[in-house]
């Protein structure tokens, strides 16, 4: 295939890992056609979205591009964990606080929590978010408690079972306030950012045996595009989904491929992987990261940037991680640089939205350098070919923080 010799691309096989989203995956879908309309009217190319054809696993979607008069394609396709999510979200208020607690611990006696303060300490506020809002919760639950136990105490006094009464009632003003916060999470993501601290600490940094299986499906269907008639075969991993981008990348290429398979590249956005590989039992992905990072028949681009509070800008995640090996290609880390694409009251107004600013490398830049999403996934150029000579960011961090190194 011609996009095989000189970088150009005519069909493009796309398949992104989102975050930890519990959400339904036509949200991707509609950020894509919204942002991508908005991209399109600003850097003047063309871009239409179309439903996905034929019988392929996932839910997705078609895209057509013409750029400078080169016309190109892609199928884009969301592996879906979002099940795997919810369930894990399925927790009681009090058995809520409970796993803070053990997060908490877990994080700490590992020595993970100080490692990742050393390395980025914005992430961690976002760590202690919902921590300081859980426990102003808690707190604003107790005082309207007590507050209604001494009005019913004073109101039912003379009594043993008065006594008990308002001690229940004020019991039950607490816990339905406490109720009240988690219904309104939507708003507040205090529950959310803790299920996903506690999703990635509950085995230590080890996948589930269900998270395993999952990926065994995406290998799958990425092997099997790897024999199709593509130009390139590009995999996505945004926010915690960039750690299983990359173990599922690393176990395509552990298997069989053939001679003719078209170029296989992996982006990475706004990446939280320290989260998972500074934790003791994340042999798996410290194995993964170390593998991928010497490759020769893989491009790996790292994109994030300084300004978003929900990741760990600008860390080269397999240096920081202490799995560097000899001969170390990948990743290319660079900046999307928010504070530089992004016109100056857009980027005053989105600065203080941490998580829409987190999403921000899925959308539309005002002032779009070398980083344009909707290029990268559906332009005419392959990802290697349109970074190719791109020098890392000099202020990307390598220093090793990681506590473990072991590997599997």
């Amino acid at each position: 295939m011609r996009g095989r010799m000189d970088g150009q691309v005519r069909r493009r096989r796309v398949f992104y890992v989102p975050g930890y989203d519990p959400f339904p995956p036509r949200r991707y879908r509609e950020l894509y056609r919204r942002e991508g309309a908005l991209q399109a009217q600003i850097s003047g190319y063309a871009l239409k979205l179309a439903p996905q054809k034929g019988g392929r696993e996932g839910y997705g979607w078609q895209v057509e591009a013409e750029t400078e008069g080169l016309a190109s394609a892609a199928q884009v396709t969301v592996l879906v964990w979002a099940d795997l999510v919810q369930a894990s979200m399925r927790q009681g208020v009090l058995g809520s606080y409970w796993l803070m607690l053990r997060t908490l611990w877990i994080f700490f006696s590992t020595g993970a929590l100080v490692a990742m303060i050393r390395l980025r300490p914005a992430p961690m506020l976002s760590g202690a978010y919902p921590v300081a809002m859980l426990i102003v919760q808690a707190g604003l639950a107790a005082g309207l408690g007590w507050l209604i136990y001494r009005l019913g105490g004073w109101a039912l006094a003379g009594t043993v079972w008065g006594i008990w009464l308002a001690a229940g009632l004020g019991l039950a003003a607490a816990y339905g306030l406490l109720l009240a916060f988690q219904r309104l999470d939507r708003k507040l993501f205090a529950y959310y950012l803790l299920y996903d601290f506690a999703h990635t600490a509950r085995l230590r940094g080890a996948n589930s045996p269900a998270l395993e299986a999952r990926i065994a499906e995406f290998v799958a269907q990425i092997r099997t595009a790897l024999t199709e008639d593509w130009d390139e075969v590009l995999v996505i991993g945004h926010s915690s989904g960039a750690a299983l981008a990359v173990s599922v990348v690393a176990d395509v290429l552990r298997g069989p491929r053939p001679a003719e398979a078209p170029p296989l590249a992996l982006l990475t956005l706004g990446q939280a992987i320290p989260m998972q590989a500074f934790l003791p039992r994340a042999e798996r992905l410290r194995r993964d990261l170390h593998d991928l990072a010497a490759r020769d028949d893989l491009f790996w681009l790292d994109v994030s940037a300084p300004g978003d509070g929900c990741c760990f800008g600008l860390s080269d995640p397999v240096a920081v991680s202490g799995v560097a090996p000899p001969g170390k290609r990948w990743p290319i880390v660079i900046s999307a640089a928010f504070s530089q694409s992004l016109l100056p009251e857009t980027w005053k107004r989105m600065r203080r939205r941490f998580f829409r600013l987190h999403f921000q490398y899925l959308a539309a830049f005002d002032n779009p350098r070398d980083y344009d999403y909707f290029q990268i996934t559906a332009g005419p150029r392959t990802l290697a070919s349109r970074f190719a000579g791109r020098k890392p960011s000099p202020a990307r961090i390598e220093r090793v923080r990681s506590p473990h190194r072991s590997m599997a």
